[in-house]
């Protein structure tokens, strides 16, 4: 429902472009003055990550903003809200894993190359860790607190999170994260470091973590075990 919500509300958002074109006034992009207005155009920033999973092409979106236009409009409805509504998330669904396909491809032969290496260790779950630097201490269980500095990149080596570049390592729970973590880490030792390679479905599946993971990526983590806090 949280999904729904969010979508139906960047719905309104966008419909007021069209509002305004039905009133007469301009449609022209805004300058962005004060905090408010630049704030507002956050929230539009952050609502349209929301609808990225259901990728949708130019004229789908002219089909939506005529939904959106009869519908501020009070016109007639051209489809039942009723028999319709029930089935958004049923399309993102189905778009997020079309749009997923050519990453998992490419993600797969990706992780079979990693697990190919010398020293790869492949978890249950299919992630692939291969130990950059051995640690010294004690191994973190999956109920254990740890801290770590880490780097976050896609296949191609873009950076998309990095605690090393904040200069402030994390502390989490080891069960709290996903799954490509938990089972990764827990192949560590403190002091170590080592190389996650973390398929789709160790990571953020068809969903993706928009707009800098998309659906169905694989992702690369180099993580340094720095301490299991207790």
């Amino acid at each position: 429902m949280r999904t729904l919500s969010v979508v139906l509300a960047l719905f309104l958002v966008t419909a007021a472009a069209d509002v305004s074109a039905a009133a007469g006034t301009s449609t022209a992009q805004p300058e962005l003055k004060t905090e408010e207005q630049k704030t507002l155009y956050a929230l539009g920033l952050l609502l349209a990550q929301n609808l990225a999973t259901f990728a949708l092409s130019p004229a789908d979106l002219e089909i939506v903003k005529s939904g959106l236009a009869d519908g501020i409009g009070n016109k007639e409805k051209k489809v039942d809200l009723q028999v319709y509504g029930p089935k958004i998330q049923e399309l993102q669904k189905t778009r997020a894993i079309a749009a997923a396909a050519p990453e998992r491809k490419a993600g797969q032969a990706f992780v079979d190359k990693a697990a190919a290496e010398k020293g790869a260790v492949k978890t249950p779950s299919g992630a692939v860790v291969t130990t950059i630097k051995p640690g010294t201490g004690p191994a973190p269980a999956a109920t254990d607190r740890v801290k770590v500095h880490y780097q976050g990149t896609l296949m191609d080596g873009t950076v998309f999170d990095s605690s090393i570049q904040r200069g402030e390592p994390i502390t989490f729970p080891l069960n709290g994260v996903i799954k490509c973590w938990t089972e990764g880490v827990q192949q560590m030792k403190v002091g170590g470091k080592s190389r996650l390679v973390c398929p789709a479905d160790t990571a953020y599946g068809d969903r993706g973590a928009p707009p800098k993971i998309k659906p169905g990526a694989t992702l690369v983590f180099e993580v340094e075990l720095l301490e299991i806090v207790k």
